[in-house]
């Protein structure tokens, strides 16, 4: 009988070495650490700028506040996503305005964004919803026709490329996640990327309560300095423990996403041979870093979702359903009027496999083989 989880941080000794050595040096909180982090983050996506912060949800509402965002304004999200996503707009007290997605990808549909524009529309935040790279070009030429900002939710979406240049790399503000369940973790923690200076100096202010300089600066300065507080601002800040950790696991990016895209392939071979299930779609635009390996489970199918989900518990295998639609949820009913008969089926059909570095292929097969059992 295995006990297989849903995911797994791949985390070796390296990192336990670093935070002691982090621990050791004095630089509990934000320091060098956190600078070569961001240099090194913003190097491999191909940004000019990354701004570490305390989460992926915390860089989104930093995010979506430097730019300026606020009471009366809309931003067009997709309901299928994690409720950070539009709780991240809220926290601006602006309005998320949901649009329906592509059934295919899971991705926003470009072609019902602009039916969502209106006068107070001011932003576009796509998901790279499981690390599948949204149609950027499509949805940036959206945004320039209508003036609007674009701000990637790239939560899931380290490593993965759109047109063969990495996600975080395309001139808008981005934000990831470093979340245990992410691609790569440094126990909770998050990254804006932009290509902008004054953006980004503004984040580096806002994550850090809005003061004029670093503690860095302070602490290795060779006079005093006395700080000002000019803008309102947060305790968004990560801590060099944290990046430390973030500077090994970065090193192990092309090692974790080759293991999950050859994982995943074997998910694509086994379970296209299953006739009531539909295995994700990657337009060639698309270099995918599987984050999260999902099914469709079609109507025909012999049990349903939830059933097929405790099937498997009971055979000591973990899965979840499939991404929440937040316009759903008690606190988000009223957002929207718009219908969105797509994302209410995915979110309703579909579930998450276990996926990640150290799965076994004796697992992997035993996970495919019960996926049979139950539905032929």
């Amino acid at each position: 009988m295995f006990n297989i989880p849903i995911t797994k941080p791949y985390l070796g000794e390296e990192e336990k070495q670093v935070v002691s050595q982090v621990i050791e040096s004095g630089w509990v909180s934000q320091g060098p650490k956190v600078a070569e982090f961001e240099e090194r983050f913003a190097e491999y996506v191909g940004a000019r700028y990354a701004v570490a912060t305390t989460s992926c949800t915390t860089a989104l509402h930093a995010a979506i506040a430097v730019s300026g965002l606020g009471p009366g304004d809309e931003v067009i999200v997709p309901s299928l996503s994690f409720i950070a996503t539009a709780n991240s707009v809220v926290y601006c007290n602006a309005m998320p305005v949901f649009a329906d997605i592509d059934p295919e990808t899971c991705n926003i549909d470009v072609e019902k964004i602009e039916g969502a524009i209106t006068k107070k529309t001011k932003a576009i935040m796509p998901v790279h919803q499981m690390g599948l790279p949204a149609d950027l070009d499509s949805i940036q030429k959206i945004a320039n026709k209508y003036n609007l900002i674009v701000i990637e939710d790239a939560a899931c979406a380290i490593g993965s490329e759109y047109k063969g240049k990495k996600i975080g790399g395309h001139g808008n503000i981005a934000c990831f996640s470093f979340h245990p369940r992410k691609i790569i973790t440094t126990g909770e923690g998050g990254m804006i990327t932009t290509d902008d200076p004054d953006i980004a100096a503004r984040l580096r202010r806002f994550r850090h309560h809005g003061m004029s300089v670093s503690d860095i600066e302070r602490h290795v300065a060779n006079k005093i300095i006395i700080e000002t507080y000019p803008d309102l601002g947060y305790n968004y800040r990560m801590t060099d423990i944290q990046a430390a950790m973030g500077l090994e696991q970065v090193k192990r990016l092309p090692f974790i996403i080759k293991m999950r895209r050859q994982i995943a392939g074997i998910y694509d071979e086994e379970l296209s041979k299953i006739p009531y299930v539909r295995v994700p779609q990657v337009p060639t635009y698309a270099f995918h870093n599987y984050q999260s390996y999902w099914i469709e489970l079609l109507e025909s199918a012999p049990v349903d979702r939830n059933m097929l989900m405790s099937k498997l518990l009971e055979k000591g295998i973990a899965t979840r359903r499939g991404i929440m639609a937040i316009h759903m949820e008690p606190y988000y009913k009223g957002y929207s009027k718009l219908s969105l008969p797509t994302t209410e089926k995915i979110t309703m059909n579909t579930v998450l496999l276990p996926l990640y570095p150290t799965l076994s292929s004796e697992e992997q097969s035993y996970i495919t083989n019960s996926l049979k059992e139950i539905l032929l």
